[in-house]
Order: structure tokens, then sequence, then C-alpha cells
């Protein structure tokens, strides 16, 4: 007999799966929007408030902090209330958070509201990962992820443009940049009644009516005949509650949840050390904020092509290779670019960093979900992401004090060794391209 996910496992990539790709899209470009968009404002308020490296600092980096608790949170809850319920409850609050940041009088305002915006935004990122992936059709279930991960460098790229045409209008545009965070508020709506909810979730609570009606729904989409009822295995709810949920540590699992951490690790350590302060570090090499902006704004166009890359070359290589090459080719970017000293130089390298940086982030989120059974996949995914926020809140900190004993050299310095490390990791996690994705 053919079970639910089998038949969605099976099906082409239709215009359902491109709704829930666009849809949830959206609400990721919308994320990166927010995160993007706290860099220009640091730049800003540095000026506007003569704010010192250390209050930077902690703007920068309450949010990760935020983003480590939500995220854990937000896998256990996606394994117990739904992926669809804590996709649009993390969007309303990260955008109303941010909203409310744009009238921040104070400094300390400021970060407790980055804070609450952090816990939304951590606990978005795995639960719609999981939720694309649960969906995807086996065959391109990589390059559907990464795809997802692509509107990252959309949201980038918006907070790059109201970074450059809104932050540097006046004393008050830094508060019309986090104004626009109150859409995702407004989305949330979107992802609840557009959305659907998880297959794989609903066979474990017993709702196999909604189940049914969602896989045939995208059969018809594909042309394709629905299986009969009395032919389809159905597991009750009792079968389910009996069966072991497991654990992210248990022993065929705890090497590639320890890998998996440690690339986790590695790439927030670098990615949000460099991209949260490039700005402010442009600024500090003498260039005037607009500038700064600008090439911020060149740099993050080469996020584009570098998903794109990965996208093509993750259904071609797998998935553990391509993590591994974008995140060795990282390495060399990052150590290029402390080494830059012209515009020319210090362009070229920050675009073949968001090259390669963007791409390894594609692939991760595509290898995540693929390493975990379904009830603990969300807990899997959003375990790895909570401990990877610790170094997206410790090297924003770290840096004014390694550029102050270093300079631009050693900072960079450090971000490369953490990619090497990362892609280290990367090589040992376990090849699933092509797999179906695990039951129990």
């Amino acid at each position: 007999m053919t079970t639910r996910t089998q038949r969605l496992d099976d099906l082409p990539f239709t215009g359902r799966h491109r709704r829930l790709l666009t849809g949830s899209g959206v609400g990721w470009a919308l994320d990166a929007m927010d995160v993007g968009l706290i860099s220009f404002v640091m730049a800003a308020l540095a000026v506007q408030w003569d704010l010192s490296s250390t209050q930077l600092s902690w703007i920068g980096s309450i949010g990760f902090v935020g983003m480590a608790i939500g995220a854990s949170l937000g896998g256990l809850l996606a394994d117990r209330i739904g992926r669809r319920q804590v996709f649009a409850a993390t969007l309303l609050v990260y955008g109303l958070a941010t909203g409310a940041a744009a009238l921040s009088t104070s400094v300390a305002m400021l970060i407790v509201l980055r804070f609450v915006v952090g816990l939304g935004l951590g606990a978005e990122l795995p639960v719609a990962s999981t939720l694309v992936s649960e969906f995807a059709p086996r065959k391109v279930r990589g390059r559907v992820v990464v795809a997802l991960e692509a509107f990252w460098a959309v949201g980038w790229l918006l907070a790059a443009l109201i970074g450059y045409f809104v932050v540097p209008t006046g004393d008050v545009g830094w508060r019309w940049a986090l104004a626009v965070g109150l859409v995702p508020a407004a989305y949330a709506l979107v992802v609840r009644f557009g959305l659907p909810e998880s297959v794989r979730y609903l066979e474990s609570r017993g709702r196999h009516a909604e189940a049914e009606a969602i896989v045939r729904d995208y059969e018809r989409s594909a042309g394709v005949t629905s299986v009969p009822e009395d032919e389809q295995p159905v597991r009750t709810v009792a079968e389910v509650e009996r069966a072991p949920r497991g654990s992210v540590w248990a022993p065929n699992l705890r090497r590639r949840t320890a890998a998996l951490w440690i690339v986790w690790f590695g790439i927030n350590f670098s990615y949000y050390g460099a991209f949260i302060w490039l700005p402010s570090l442009l600024v500090a090499q003498g260039f005037d904020l607009v500038t700064s902006f600008g090439y911020t704004l060149l740099i993050t166009l080469a996020q584009l092509p570098g998903y794109g890359v990965a996208a093509w070359l993750i259904e071609v290589w797998g998935r553990r290779l391509t993590l591994g090459v974008f995140l060795a080719g990282s390495a060399v970017s990052a150590g290029l670019f402390g080494l830059a000293e012209t515009p020319s130089t210090i362009v070229a390298a920050g675009m073949a960093l968001s090259f390669f940086n963007l791409g390894a982030w594609g692939a991760l989120y595509a290898i995540g979900p693929e390493l975990y059974p379904t009830p603990v996949r969300g807990a899997g995914t959003g375990s790895a992401a909570a401990f990877g926020r610790l170094a997206s809140i410790i090297a924003p900190l770290l840096v004014p004090v390694l550029l102050g004993a270093g300079g631009n050299g050693l900072v960079f310095g450090a971000f490369a060794a953490s990619f090497v490390v990362a892609a280290v990791a990367a090589f040992t996690l376990p090849e699933r391209a092509g797999t179906v994705l695990d039951e129990r």
C-alpha cells in the first residue's frame, strides 16, 4: 500500500508546490529584511546617538539571544501544534515588535524590543524549512529548499535598498526603515489561512481526513489519480502515541546532530559577525554613510547567484559536497576580505563572501530536515538553529575586541577559521539526496 507521504514524494513539482514555496518564501524574505535592516540602523545610530561600540554590539547581538530561544521553542512547538500555526504566530510576534522598535526612545528600549523580534525570527526559520521540505517532491527536495532559502537574499536586498534610500534621509530615517517591519504581522494572516498544514503532522495527530484532502489537492494539481481510501494504510492515534518520540541525541542520530550543530555554529559566527557589522566597518575605514551603504548593496547582490548555483549543484553533487565546498569558498573569501584595502578589492572579496556564504546557507537548510524522522524533525532543525544562534550572539560582541587587537585582518581571519571548522564537520554528515524522509 502507498502512504500519503509516499504519494507526495512521487509527485512532480506543481503549481501547488510553487504556491507553498512562494508563500513561505515571502515570510522568509521578510525575516531577512528585518535582520538586514538592523545593520544599517546600527550605522545610523552610531552617528545620531553617539553610541559606543559596546552599545552597538548589544543592539546587534540581543536579537540573536531571542533567536536562540525562539529556534529551540519553535521547533518543539512545531512538532506538537503544527508547522503552519507556529509559522503564522512567529510572523505576528516579530512584525509587531519591529514596528514598535521604530518608536524606541532609548538604547534600552530598542534592545528589549529587538529581543522580542528575535524570539519570532528564531522560531520561524526552521519551521518554514521543515514545512516546505515535507511537501517537496523527493527528486527535487533539496533544490526546492535552497530556493526557499534564496528568498533570504531577496529580503536582505530589500534591507540594503531601504538602508541606502531611506535610512540616510534624516534623523527619523531609521525609524521609517523599522516601521516597514509591520508588514510581517499582516502577512501572518496569509500564512495562517493560505498555506497547508504538514501532512505528516496531521497524520501524527489522527487528523486523516484533513491530511487526505491536502494530498488529493496536490494530486489534482499534478493530474494524478488519487489512491482509493480503502487501499490506504492508516496509523491510529493510539499507535502514534505508543510509538517512541525519540531524541536528536539517540544513538543513531547523535553523530549527525553533533556535526550539524558544529556547522550551524560556524556559519552563524562568520555570517552574522561579518554582515551585521559590515556597514559600520566600512564607515570605520573612512567611507561616508551613503558610500558604505552603497558598497553593502553591491555585496548583497551576489547572494542571489550564490543561491542559484547551490540550488543546481545540490541535486548534481548532493547535499554534503555542495555544503562543504561552499563553506570552503566562504573561508577563502573571508580571508581575502580581511586583506582587502581598496574599494574594488573590498567589493570583490565581499561579493565572493556573499556568493559562497549564502550558497552554503541554502545547502544547510536543505540537509537539516532530511537528517531526522518526523517525530523529531522540527526539534532537530530547531535545536541546531538554536545552538547556531549562540554564535550569532557572540560574534557581533567579539568583533570590536578583535578589531582593536588586530584590525580587519584578525576579524576576518577568525571568520575564515570558523568556516573551515564548519566545512570539516559538513563532510561528516550523511548524504540524503533522493531519499524518502524518515517517518520514525
